[in-house]
């Protein structure tokens, strides 16, 4: 069985969109989170569109500090809601390496 176990993966990896959950510094040093299939697109249209978040519209320009992958959308969704529930110092700690959380 682990052999189709890993046939399985590599199918599902192939095959799905994998999911991110990111984080940008805004101009003002405030950080925006979002999920995304593809950061980059993301993250140019936070800087250059009205497709970009409304936060993050009159704090441009913003950065990549952080991403996460995840398996699919609703892992995505629960994980942004946890990170959205930290403190900002212990999002800054997540951010520098300094602090691993674990997420449940």
């Amino acid at each position: 069985m682990p052999h189709l176990h890993k046939m399985l993966s590599i199918y599902l990896e192939m095959n799905y969109k994998s999911w991110f959950v990111y984080v940008v510094r805004c101009k003002d040093n405030s950080l925006y989170t979002g999920i995304t299939t593809d950061i980059s697109r993301r993250v140019k249209e936070h800087n250059t569109s009205k497709k970009g978040a409304k936060y993050t519209r009159s704090r441009r320009p913003v950065r990549l500090v952080h991403e996460m992958k995840v398996l699919n959308r609703s892992e995505a969704l629960k994980l942004e809601y946890k990170f959205k529930q930290l403190k900002k110092a212990e999002k800054e700690a997540i951010i520098s390496g300094k602090h691993i959380v674990v997420y449940n």
